[in-house]
């Protein structure tokens, strides 16, 4: 089943276009890479998604409902996470009382903080032990090394359960090891809770090590899509950005 179902997205600024035309689906429990050089219009795709910016054509659709031009808070009302590529949490804060924030902002119940907190505290907890971090709940999260702060923003991403999950350069900053293990929590993620997940990054050993499908753009077009040996092998593709970071199509 298709969660987010994308048509002929547009966006241009002045006579520049950075985004023509762009068509995809992506269903619950996929986990799926939106990659391209730079200038190829995914960042910006990625914020009409989100609702950063508004398209100038075509429709968003989550699970067949038209949510084009929503805002990032009606979009997450709506069961859209997203993590960005700079990872932000409140240093001064438990890792445990940051995942009680976002949880209370889902439930809207920053009116009466102690209560609120009160009914959040086990879905916290419950939450961390998911992204296996329960033993480090009562940390100080400005103690914390950056590729634990990245599994913290993926457990806010994950407060309102969301159907669809963005991630925006999910491995930015972190060390190889660290790389590979929050992506096989992602994947896990996605297969478990039937979410469906949408990522753009540069790693390509990421992309091809644990994406299920790759979308391909370039100079605003989306010109591949399909599982990653299709990707890897895909002429097009090797032309205008895998090169030589790609195996031959024999190996």
């Amino acid at each position: 089943m298709s969660v987010l179902q994308v048509r002929e997205l547009a966006k241009s600024y002045g006579g520049v276009r950075a985004v023509r035309g762009v068509t995809f689906d992506v269903a619950a429990g996929e986990l799926v890479a939106l990659i391209g050089p730079n200038g190829a219009g995914k960042t910006t795709t990625f914020n009409m998604l989100n609702g950063q910016i508004a398209p100038d054509a075509g429709r968003v659709e989550l699970e067949s409902e038209d949510v084009t031009g929503f805002s990032p808070r009606q979009l997450w009302r709506k069961g859209v996470g997203r993590t960005f590529q700079v990872a932000a949490t409140f240093p001064s804060m438990t890792v445990a009382e940051n995942v009680e924030v976002g949880l209370m902002s889902q439930a809207r119940s920053f009116g009466f903080f102690r209560q609120g907190r009160e009914a959040v505290r086990r879905p916290a907890r419950d939450l961390l032990g998911l992204i296996g971090m329960a033993a480090l709940a009562d940390r100080v999260c400005g103690e914390l090394a950056y590729g634990d702060v990245k599994r913290i923003e993926l457990a806010l991403a994950l407060a309102n359960a969301p159907r669809l999950l963005l991630m925006d350069e999910p491995c930015a900053g972190m060390a190889p090891k660290e790389r590979g293990a929050l992506m096989e929590l992602a994947g896990r993620l996605a297969r478990t809770r039937n979410t469906a997940v949408l990522f753009t990054e540069h790693d390509m050993d990421v992309v091809f090590g644990h994406a299920t499908r790759v979308l391909v753009m370039d100079r605003g077009r989306l010109i591949a899509g399909g599982d990653p040996h299709e990707i890897r092998t895909n002429a097009e593709v090797r032309k205008v950005y895998l090169g030589s970071r790609a195996e031959s199509p024999a190996s």
